[in-house]
């Protein structure tokens, strides 16, 4: 069975160091760059494709809102115009610095408030969906499993990966839980990597009340703006690896080729 490990990274910004990039770098499969307008810049940017390209990780943009005030975590809302036009200049701005490494952004994946409000949102998600099909329509959309994102990507035939969170508790409806909340984080390796592995075995969520949910698993994110990030990645990976899961890029799963 293949599975993906993906991590948000060149987050530079008042919020998150990104000392940290380097070694995620060493751990994950797939890297998910932010784009300049919740966090990063163009030498965050260059800094993770090289790294990524030698280390054989494959590259993503992360566009969000453009608002590094608030780390792209506060819920502004838009047209579907001013949507698109934020997923486009995003994914250009990392797509040209790629091309100057001969690369290219193979997958897409929203950031914070934007994704949130996405998964419960689906005149939101047929948007952003749009825009990523207009974009390229054979780039992979990785989208949190069960959530309306999912929907929109399907009724548009995208080619998805749907994801779990690796740090993250889950309410029952299978949305994450508030960040505002003291139980939304998990920071204890040995949690998370026991969290994980159940998911991607069962093919289901974990609630935090105990309650599973069936669902698609291709891809399981880490936050890399945690400061149990690094040991948490290693922690998951070798599980994974131990109980005979194939680790890869999103753009050489099987199921994408």
């Amino acid at each position: 069975m293949e599975i993906n490990i993906n991590c948000d990274l060149g987050e530079k910004s008042k919020f998150h160091s990104i000392k940290n990039d380097p070694e995620l770098l060493n751990i994950v499969n797939s890297a998910n760059i932010a784009c300049g307008y919740h966090a990063g810049d163009k030498q965050t940017m260059d800094m993770v494709i090289q790294i990524s390209k030698k280390n054989g990780v494959s590259m993503g943009a992360h566009p969000s809102f453009n608002d590094p005030e608030n780390f792209g975590r506060k819920r502004i809302y838009l047209n579907s115009l001013e949507i698109k036009k934020l997923i486009f200049e995003q994914y250009e701005i990392l797509q040209k610095i790629a091309q100057k490494h001969n690369e290219n952004i193979t997958h897409i994946k929203p950031h914070g408030a934007l994704n949130n409000m996405a998964c419960e949102d689906l005149e939101l998600a047929t948007t952003l969906a749009l825009a990523i099909k207009e974009i390229n329509k054979d780039i992979i959309y990785l989208v949190p499993t069960g959530s309306q994102m999912e929907v929109a990507a399907k009724k548009n035939s995208l080619r998805i990966a749907c994801e779990i969170f690796a740090d993250r508790n889950y309410e029952d409806d299978g949305n994450l839980i508030s960040r505002k909340k003291p139980n939304a984080l998990i920071t204890d390796p040995d949690i998370a990597k026991k969290h994980v592995l159940n998911m991607v075995k069962n093919q289901a969520i974990n609630c935090l009340s105990g309650k599973q949910i069936p669902c698609e698993i291709d891809s399981v994110c880490i936050h890399g703006d945690n400061e149990s990030s690094l040991a948490t990645a290693k922690s998951i990976k070798d599980n994974l690896v131990n109980n005979g899961l194939i680790l890869k890029p999103l753009n050489k799963m099987d199921k994408f080729n």
